[in-house]
């Protein structure tokens, strides 16, 4: 019997996962032997976010052992949380509102520490290819991203809205943006923030372009309201490369809501005043704020992230 990725996900958001915790000391800082944060694979940016993110709460949680597990990136993160593997993970929104996965009665055991920064689709093609359009796309081979990824997600989602077949392969985007340079893959695409590691460093050696995809961000919108913006890659972002027209995702930070709230404070506080810091090189990450932080759409705040916002306001 073949289990479609809503059943692993909706499994995975309900399972319990083991109390990790110990008590929490009465200083300020909470007592907690491990804190695991699930992040991205080679090539995007979750992985250096989360890198960052990983060593700056190594800082602020002097007496807990912080290691950062790389992944797939998002449905492999959301799922891994759900089954209490990690404490931590970084996820779009896409993957989490689908079929209504999380809701506000029955969250699955996982809360939003705060949105962070938006990952924006790029279609990548060498820069001499005929390809023009994602319709052309029909019939190639190209890279979906790592399996349980945020990319394998949307774009499995995209082009089975558009009726685009391609042969799909999966893999991190440093690997794919390898293949596209040897000839061996026609595309990659990569959900992810900008600019993206794996494309910034392939044009230094081998030019590539980017596929404009004005329709398809309106058509995947207008089929899923919520968590899809038609937006710019600004022409600043590769060089020489110029403005794209795609879609953006928002991105989140999330938490098992069985985490210490005294825990989730200090991540919270961790990210929001340390921002330029965990965003360094990464001019999209740079907007993470307090002001957009509480916007996490259907995934409710953890109760620390929520203590953490409203002292903030005070």
């Amino acid at each position: 019997m073949r289990v479609s990725r809503r059943s692993v996900l909706r499994a995975a958001l309900v399972a319990g996962g083991p109390a990790w915790l110990t008590a929490c000391t009465s200083t300020e800082t909470p007592a907690l032997d491990e804190l695991v944060l699930a992040t991205g694979p080679d090539g995007a940016v979750f992985r250096e976010i989360g890198g960052a993110l990983a060593a700056a709460l190594a800082d602020e949680l002097p007496a807990t052992r912080v290691v950062e597990r790389q992944t797939g990136a998002s449905v492999e993160n959301v799922r891994l949380l759900g089954e209490g593997q990690v404490h931590l993970g970084l996820s779009s929104l896409d993957p989490l509102v689908s079929g209504s996965l999380l809701s506000a009665e029955d969250p699955g055991g996982i809360s939003a520490v705060g949105r962070l920064y938006d990952s924006f689709m790029q279609v990548a093609v060498p820069a001499g290819s005929s390809l023009r359009t994602l319709s052309d796309l029909a019939g190639k081979t190209v890279s979906f991203g790592p399996s349980e990824s945020g990319t394998e997600f949307t774009a499995s989602r995209l082009l089975s809205l558009l009726g685009i077949e391609v042969d799909a392969r999966r893999m991190a985007h440093a690997d794919a943006a390898d293949e596209v340079r040897s000839g061996a893959l026609d595309a990659f695409l990569a959900l992810t923030g900008i600019p993206t590691p794996a494309i910034a460093d392939t044009l230094g050696t081998f030019p590539l372009r980017l596929l404009d995809l004005p329709a398809e961000a309106e058509r995947l919108a207008e089929a899923y309201p919520g968590p899809y913006v038609p937006a710019t890659i600004p022409a600043t972002t590769y060089g020489n490369l110029g403005p794209c027209h795609t879609f953006a995702v928002p991105n989140l930070l999330l938490a098992r809501t069985s985490l210490d709230e005294d825990v989730v404070e200090v991540v919270t506080r961790t990210v929001f005043t340390q921002s330029a810091r965990i965003a360094a090189g990464h001019p999209e990450a740079s907007r993470i704020n307090v002001r957009t932080g509480i916007a996490t759409g259907q995934v409710p705040l953890h109760k620390g992230a929520e203590r953490w916002f409203r002292a903030t306001k005070r």
